[in-house]
């Protein structure tokens, strides 16, 4: 897949925009703040429906106006595909794909992929077990589309539950017995989700693995090897921050209804904890994906340079695994060349090259090693023109 034209209207800092793109690297150069980042981001926003830098979507909408336009021809083997979506803080997106309306935006989901990587993403090794279980899954949701209706299902019962929680704290008479039914739906909902991660993982640990031994050079050296593996408090009965009581993907119960009562017994286990506290304790939502790095914690113990490999490996990962499904997704490189050394910059460099198009952003040309020889746009004062 290659993304072939980019039209924006009102998007962040953009008035208007309007960009031909080829297959192979494509390089936005310009000092910062100028509107780089902007312009992949717009192209991220059609496979994630979100943005890897802000949480809602009122910022990506220019100020003053009351909507923003992201309009986007891609190219997928020998067809071609228009996407437009208009983001609307007041109301409803609304999506259309080659000029057909869409029921719901979460449909557009799957159709456009991409794998970002910017300096955001050393939050995937240093950051909150949030980062890491929205980095799953936004993957699987890009793998399998179902997946963004349950999460959507997950976070409206779980919200809803938490809110009971509050209640049956003060009055636990015919709140419990309601309570009884939003664990019930906590557990289908959540089985679900967890089958989904758990055979994400075991698919996407051995990408990762082969994709840091790469890039930090180490290869079968297992005294350094990356690993990663899911850990639960539902299926372990321990604290997944604690690593000796959570629970490893591998050897996990494989079939909903088996993870469904798991979370279920979960919940009862832990009834009274969570009435004192009003909060549900057990869940996808309390989740971690488990970084490791010969045997010890990535978070708090890995290097500046082991970390950024860790990050990068996991985003490297992703994009072989969407390879490996048979659609190569777009590459997107946000401002992450002048963060790297010499070693990571080749080896991020020689897939870039490779990918069937990788979109790049730099604050100065120099950032960008001179392999990768493709269109290289200036971007600055609201303009984009090509160079050479």
């Amino acid at each position: 897949m290659h993304l072939r034209h980019l039209v924006l209207h009102d998007f962040r800092s953009w008035a208007s925009a309007d960009l031909a793109f080829e297959p192979g690297p494509v390089v936005l150069v310009g000092p910062n703040g100028q509107g780089k980042t902007n312009l992949v981001e717009a192209v991220g926003y059609l496979a994630t429906l979100g943005s890897h830098r802000v949480a809602t979507d009122a910022p990506l909408v220019r100020q003053g106006a009351p909507a923003a336009v992201v309009r986007a021809r891609f190219a997928r083997d020998d067809r071609e595909m228009l996407v437009e979506c208009e983001i609307s803080p007041a109301k409803a997106n609304r999506v259309r794909v080659n000029r057909s309306p869409l029921p719901r935006p979460r449909d557009l989901l799957g159709l456009v992929r991409t794998v970002l990587f910017a300096p955001e993403d050393l939050s995937l090794v240093r950051g909150d077990p949030s980062e890491r279980r929205r980095f799953l899954d936004e993957l699987l949701v890009t793998r399998a589309p179902r997946y963004a209706g349950v999460r959507q299902d997950y976070d409206r019962v779980l919200k809803q539950r938490n809110a009971l929680l509050k209640t049956a704290r003060h009055a636990r008479g015919d709140a419990l017995r309601t309570l009884d039914i939003w664990d019930g739906h906590v557990a289908k909902v959540g089985g679900e989700l967890l089958v989904g991660r758990l055979a994400l993982v075991d698919e996407l640990a051995p990408y990762v693995s082969a994709a840091y031994a790469a890039i930090a050079g180490t290869g079968a050296d297992a005294s350094v090897a990356a690993v990663i593996a899911y850990e639960s408090s539902v299926l372990s009965g321990g604290d997944p921050s604690d690593p000796t009581t959570a629970h490893s993907s591998q050897g996990h119960p494989e079939s909903v209804s088996e993870l469904t009562e798991a979370i279920a017994t979960a919940l009862a286990r832990v009834r009274n904890d969570e009435l004192d506290r009003g909060i549900t304790l057990v869940g996808p939502h309390r989740d971690e994906l488990r970084l490791r790095l010969g045997g010890t914690s990535a978070k708090g113990y890995a290097s500046h340079g082991e970390s950024w490999s860790f990050a990068l490996a996991l985003k490297l990962g992703a994009y072989d695994l969407l390879r490996a499904d048979g659609v190569e997704p777009i590459l997107v490189l946000d401002d992450v060349f002048a963060e790297l050394d010499t070693r990571r910059r080749a080896h991020l460099s020689a897939i870039a090259a490779a990918a069937e198009q990788t979109l790049i952003t730099a604050a100065v040309s120099e950032d960008v090693p001179a392999s990768l020889n493709g269109m290289r746009f200036q971007v600055a004062d609201g303009e984009v023109h090509p160079i050479g």
